[in-house]
């Protein structure tokens, strides 16, 4: 047992480093589950106009949009630790889920992310 002393505690401290209320997000770095949803936009067809990420400030927060693919697809909000803040735009409607209707209007300090760039050979 005490050979697997050293693995328990890295994988303890590993673990730990990854709690909290939010992991802080240096200027000009990007939260990790955002390459996740990156990674997983490169899988699907190419979309036209090309998908891209935006980061805005709303609300006095950091959100990253990611905008629809397509006519009734709704997009996504997302809040700095990867959960759904809200989809405020697209779907039947074009107006989302309504829970963020203000967002086109309050939205600020727009900066791409990322920008799907194979449908531009």
């Amino acid at each position: 047992m005490t050979h697997h002393l050293p693995r328990i505690i890295v994988v303890s401290l590993v673990l730990a480093a990854g709690c909290g209320p939010e992991n802080p997000v240096a200027p000009g770095q990007h939260p990790a589950w955002l390459a996740s949803v990156i990674r997983q936009l490169e899988t699907e067809p190419v979309a036209n106009p090309p998908a891209f990420v935006a980061r805005y400030d709303y609300k006095g927060q950091v959100v990253y949009y990611v905008p629809p693919r397509c006519c009734d697809i709704r997009s996504t909000l997302y809040r700095t630790d990867g959960t759904v803040l809200c989809e405020p735009t697209g779907g039947f409607t074009g107006t989302g889920d309504g829970r963020c209707a203000d967002f086109a209007a309050e939205r600020k300090n727009e900066q791409i992310i990322w920008r799907d760039s194979r449908g531009n050979s």
